[in-house]
């Protein structure tokens, strides 16, 4: 859902852009320097095996108010892998982003007294720790952040007398650090943003971090989530490093990126800086999600595809939907509805006319009974409304945000609204006893929770208008109509330092709460605004889990730091463009570095109307992202894949391999929940070492060996795709092969064909597949062995997990999950394959199967005499089992000389192994070395 008042075209933006620089000098404009920074007068160690100093203000100065004169200093190596800097007031408690919401190490309590004698005076310039070393200058203070294997300087905050920034500032509403970055550094993260040059920042775009509910279609602008953490890929003499900075700071801040240095500048709170120190792209992602929470499991329905829509008017259309869908044999396994199911757009009620609850409930036993899921969407503004119990419980419980004293108002799309304050601990159990009372009047399956940045259609404080309707009901919605007052007399609503809000430094509190308005505790929402849909998330997960005990499925618009532990994200409201559609790969990838690798965008674009060949080309793509829904606006034409017959085709062979595919997306799914490992996944993840791929925006793997690369313009029958060093299988026709030194290939393509390869060295397990992932989930499983072409010695593995996916922990250990490792060797003709299995009992229980084994990239001839099976030979004939051979067509490089080569795929059907039963097989098969 969307709020066109609050919506630029990509052009206009870009000209207000162009405008808004000659004004104010430009984003990228030579930095001003401001003041003298600090100078350490004190440093000793602390009992835990940190460093604790003080640092005093050099020179004061009024630019933007006046400096903190006395901040404390606090480094320590939390864990081998993890540095902490925090420097805060080291007189006054400063907003943090509270420790219940994220949980972490509290740094020692300020002190009274500031002296220079100390019972433990640090003698020496730095700290070192098993992975990072932390070292500083006194006079004027600055620290740098090295690797401790090679020496490389990963942060530095000191200027070195250069132009290119100034000292570190300190102030109430504004702060200011910087770091020297070598110019060959490859930088990734900032978000949320939409980002037209790819995936890798780039120097001197605008990098704005304030949740805001503004369009994704606006080009560099904050968008609805903040993540102020950025990973750096640095390759050096051909061997990579990668490490990551978090600030966690959630106050608005703006990021400069000028290539050879990044400088934030911030509206408040304190420095919070983590290092991760990697050395590669998958163990920042470990090393960043075990601080922040890993990432939450999914139930497995959910990966299968999902289908929504703004304006599904009645129950009758919902229920046409899923039997369309039926009937044109796409898979689907999730039905949604937007705000149409609800009465009055009102949360937690249901429209009694036109989804009237006896009928519903009915729709949903059917649904249920297929396996069919069903998620419907909650605005977090209570509609003010005397006789809606919702209101009425949450004005008895005191839940909502204040303003001079009373509950704050605004108007979303019931009207005037209050906005509950999820940092109270009385709204988190009012929540849930809500989600508990909606869940009762309707069997949800899960909540998608929108508009939580959160949105208001006005801006400063309102009232409700005498003697007129708001709204009037006729007409949109989301024109304000209350009467509104702008509030600028607090320095929260206008501060000093204007951060370049939706690319046009507009006001903070432009359709948003009022800045100055209060939370729990006295909390300013100038302070927590960006925390809004994070905390949001963790109440609406602890009312989910509460309900019945199972895994909660959330999907929340707005995130923070750590959102992905609970809940999955999409890219929000984007435009059936072909520009739209290669910006979601971007912005999915990125989501998978902040620890919320379950995403996706809306297939085939929000608004306006795609065109018949973008949708084709969108579901090919959409197929493939973690998260898989069509989404669509009120005001846009029905774009359901089975709209068109040449897109139900799409549908079919892509989603149709999707589905296939639902064991290995789960098995991801574990792994980003055990270990951060994103689900999709740049190219560089795989590859660190192969600079080519360090800003490739238009493929991407899921998981480590799967690569997806789809049409993305208008009118193209072929792709021109980049192909890393090694042999590449092609998932849709096995027998043809890509064999690449590291180069660029030209596929084919027509309308239906989306390309997907699959690397050496892999073992992939796959299922049969189906038109909803129960029954999918119940078919043969086949492995997908991958050699690298022609190999005379080689080896391969894969693995594979299965639980009962209701359960809320995804983990073994419960009785009702296995986990499979497979590998396989070739060695002197011989072939092995085996299984190492954990916790089989599940697996057994349930009778899974591999039912066959097909084997890539072997060269030579084959002889079926030397199979075994678990130990015993297997004679021929005398067994279902059947072995086949198919020649591989080698597709080379034109110019090497050397054309199209041949290998062998080889392929055993009929087994009958159980797959929570370890295995093992081998092959004398005639191979050639």
């Amino acid at each position: 859902m969307f709020s066109p008042t609050y919506l630029l075209s990509s052009s206009s933006l870009y000209v207000l852009l162009v405008l808004l620089s000659c004004f104010y000098g430009g984003f990228s404009s030579a930095p001003t320097k401001i003041g003298k920074g600090y100078r350490l007068i004190s440093a000793e160690e602390t009992p835990d095996g940190g460093f604790l100093g003080h640092l005093q203000v050099k020179q004061k100065n009024n630019i933007y108010g006046p400096d903190i004169p006395l901040l404390q200093l606090y480094v320590k190596h939390e864990t081998e892998d993890r540095l902490r800097v925090h420097i805060t007031d080291a007189e006054k408690q400063r907003w943090e982003v509270p420790y219940n919401l994220l949980p972490r190490e509290q740094p020692p309590a300020l002190k009274q007294t500031i002296g220079r004698s100390r019972k433990n005076p640090l003698t020496v310039s730095e700290l070192a720790g098993s992975e990072l070393i932390f070292s500083f200058i006194a006079d004027p203070f600055s620290f740098a952040v090295k690797r401790k294997s090679n020496g490389q300087t990963l942060f530095n905050s000191s200027s070195g007398g250069s132009d290119s920034f100034g000292e570190m500032v300190f102030k109430d509403q504004y702060l200011e650090i910087s770091t020297q970055l070598p110019k060959d550094a490859s930088l990734y993260g900032l978000g949320e943003n939409t980002q037209p040059h790819g995936i890798k920042l780039y120097p001197n775009d605008p990098y704005t971090l304030y949740t805001t509910d503004v369009s994704a279609i606006n080009l560099n602008t904050d968008l609805y989530g903040s993540h102020p953490v950025y990973m750096d890929l640095r390759n050096v003499g051909g061997q990579p490093f990668a490490h990551a900075v978090l600030l966690l700071n959630s106050n608005g801040m703006d990021v400069f990126y000028r290539g050879n240095s990044l400088t934030y500048k911030i509206i408040g709170g304190v420095f919070d800086f983590y290092f991760f120190s990697g050395p590669t792209p998958l163990g920042f992602v470990d090393q960043y999600t075990s601080f922040i929470g890993r990432p939450a499991p999914m139930p497995y329905w959910s990966l299968g595809f999902h289908q929504c829509r703004w304006g599904y008017h009645n129950l009758s259309v919902v229920e046409d939907v899923v039997e369309n869908y039926r009937k044109a044999q796409i898979p689907l396994d999730v039905i949604w509805n937007d705000d149409d199911h609800m009465d009055g757009h009102k949360d937690f009620t249901l429209n009694p006319v036109n989804y009237p609850r006896p009928k519903l409930l009915a729709f949903l036993d059917k649904i249920h009974s297929r396996g069919m899921k069903y998620i419907v969407i909650i605005d977090p503004g209570i509609g003010v409304n005397s006789s809606y119990g919702v209101y009425q419980r949450g004005i008895a419980n005191d839940v909502f945000i204040k303003y001079d004293g009373e509950p704050y108002l605004a108007q979303v799309w019931p009207g005037a609204v209050n906005f509950p304050d999820f940092l109270n601990p009385n709204t988190v159990a009012w929540w849930g006893d809500e989600v508990r009372r909606f869940h009762e009047l309707v069997p949800v399956d899960g909540l998608w929770i929108d508009m939580n940045e959160a949105s208001n259609f006005c801006s400063g404080k309102c009232t409700i208008p005498k003697g007129k309707q708001c709204p009037s009901g006729t007409g949109p919605g989301w024109i304000c109509c209350l009467d509104c007052k702008n509030i600028t007399k607090t320095r929260w609503d206008d501060p000093p330092y204007k951060i370049n809000a939706s690319g046009l430094q507009i006001p903070i509190g432009f359709k948003t709460i009022a800045t100055s308005a209060v939370h729990y505790n006295g909390v300013l929402e100038y302070d927590a605004h960006s925390l809004y849909g994070f905390s949001q998330a963790i109440a609406t997960h602890k009312a989910l889990q509460g309900l019945e005990g199972k895994r909660p499925f959330i999907l929340s618009r707005s995130t923070y730091v750590g959102s992905g532990k609970y809940a999955a994200h999409w890219t929000g409201d984007n435009k059936g463009t072909w520009e739209d559609l290669k910006y979601s790969i971007t912005t999915v990838l990125n989501f998978g570095m902040f620890g919320v690798p379950m995403v996706g965008a809306d297939i085939c674009g929000f608004y306006p109307a795609p065109t018949e060949e973008l949708c084709n080309r969108w579901i090919e793509v959409g197929a493939f992202y973690p998260f898989s829904r069509d989404h669509a606006n009120y005001y846009s034409p029905r774009q359901e894949l089975y709209q068109w017959k040449t897109v139900t085709k799409s549908a079919q062979n892509a989603l149709g391999m999707r589905y296939k595919l639902l064991p290995y997306l789960y098995t991801l799914n574990y792994l980003a929940h055990t270990s951060g490992a994103p689900i999709a996944r740049p190219l560089f993840f795989s590859f660190p070492a192969y600079k080519e791929c360090y800003g490739l925006s238009t493929q991407f793997l899921l998981g480590s060996s799967l690569m997806v690369s789809p049409v993305l313009e208008k009118g193209k029958t072929s792709v021109k795709a980049l192909f890393p060093p090694g042999s590449w299988y092609s998932l849709f026709d096995m027998t043809q092969t890509i064999v690449s030194k590291g180069q660029y290939f030209t596929l084919d393509a027509p309308l239906h064909v989306i390309n997907v390869h699959l690397y050496q060295n892999t073992i992939l397990p796959m299922q049969q597949g189906g038109m909803i992932s129960k029954e999918a989930r119940m078919t043969p499983f086949t492995l997908i062995v991958t050699f690298p072409a022609g190999a005379s010695e080689a080896q391969a593995k894969g693995n594979l997990y299965l639980d009962n996916d209701e359960l809320p922990e995804m983990k073994l250990g419960n009785g009702y999950s296995t986990h499979v490792d497979l590998y396989a060797t070739l060695k002197q003709g011989l072939v092995k394959i085996w299984s190492e299995v954990q916790e089989g009992k599940f697996a057994l229980d349930k009778g899974w199967k591999i039912e066959k084994i097909t084997v890539l990239g072997l060269s030579g001839s084959v002889d079926t005499s030397g199979l075994e099976i678990n130990g015993s030979p297997v004679a021929n004939g005398a067994s279902n089992i059947e072995l086949t051979s198919v020649e591989q067509m080698h597709l080379q490089d034109v110019e090497d000389g050397v054309g199209k080569k041949k290998s062998l795929t080889v392929s055993l059907s009929g087994l009958n192994l159980y797959v929570g039963q370890k295995f093992d097989m081998s092959m004398k098969m005639g191979i050639q070395g």
